[in-house]
Order: structure tokens, then C-alpha cells, then sequence
């Protein structure tokens, strides 16, 4: 065998155990880079006559890789007492977030917050802050405004 052939066939052998031990770290490192993202797809606002608070209906969606936890609801940088989450698949049932609320990759949730109390007094055409807060440390902000 010439010395040629020789090294070729030993840069072929050498570039294939590259390749596999490439895909072999890519698969373990994916395994390890599990994220949760969680998106405010839409948010809608009303005023209940009856009750004389806010409610606030917001769509979330999460599109990481891992399950979110959601363990609690500000408004204004002040935490609300009296929030509700309903599932897209259910809509008559109906949990609250005062424990915490699970979302796993890929489904969506309806969040509703009913404002009432001390920010009753707000009026139509008032924009509040809504932050969702995760057990991961993650911070889901978004601006709706009262109608």
C-alpha cells in the first residue's frame, strides 16, 4: 500500500470519529440547556360593574424547553392578592396561582387578575404594569391599559 492511499484512509478515519464524537457532546450538552421562556401572547382589560374592580385576561404561551413555574402577579411592582389561571383546553376550570402554577413546554394558560382595592379608583385609559414572576428567577413584563 502506497503511503498515499495510507493517509488518506487515516484522514478519513480520523475525520469520522470527529463527527461522531461531535454529535455524541452535542446530545449530551442538550440535555443540560433547558430554558423556560414564557410569552404574553395578548391581554385584555374590563371593567365588572358588579363587582367595581378591573379584570385583567391575559393569554401565556411557553416556548422553552422547560416547564415554568409561575408563583406570583404584580401590578405595579406591588404583589396581587387575588389572581386566577384558567387552562386554554378548559375553560371552566379554573385554578389559582396562590400555590404556584405549572406550564409545561409548548401549552398556553389564561391568566386573569382582578384589580380591586386601592387601585379601584383607577380610570379608563391607564396603563399598568403587569409582571409575572417564575420560581426560575424570570420576570415577565408587559403594559395593558385599562378600557
Amino acid at each position: 500500500m502506497s503511503p498515499v492511499i495510507a493517509t488518506v484512509i487515516l484522514v478519513a478515519v480520523a475525520i469520522t470519529v470527529a463527527v461522531a464524537v461531535a454529535y455524541w457532546m452535542g446530545g449530551i450538552a442538550s440535555q443540560y440547556t433547558k430554558f423556560e421562556k414564557v410569552e404574553i401572547q395578548s391581554g385584555v382589560c374590563e371593567f365588572d360593574q358588579a363587582y367595581g374592580n378591573w379584570t385583567i385576561t391575559m393569554k401565556l404561551k411557553n416556548t422553552g424547553t422547560a416547564a415554568a413555574t409561575l408563583i406570583s402577579v404584580f401590578i405595579n411592582n406591588v404583589e396581587v392578592g387575588t389572581y386566577g389561571v384558567t387552562s386554554t383546553a378548559d375553560l371552566a376550570t379554573a385554578t389559582n396561582m396562590t400555590t404556584t402554577t405549572s406550564i409545561t413546554s409548548g401549552d398556553s394558560i389564561m391568566v386573569k387578575v382582578y384589580i380591586g382595592g386601592s387601585y379601584s379608583t383607577l380610570s379608563s385609559g391607564t396603563a399598568v404594569n403587569i409582571k409575572i414572576h417564575s420560581a426560575g428567577g424570570m420576570d415577565y413584563i408587559t403594559l395593558i391599559e385599562l378600557i
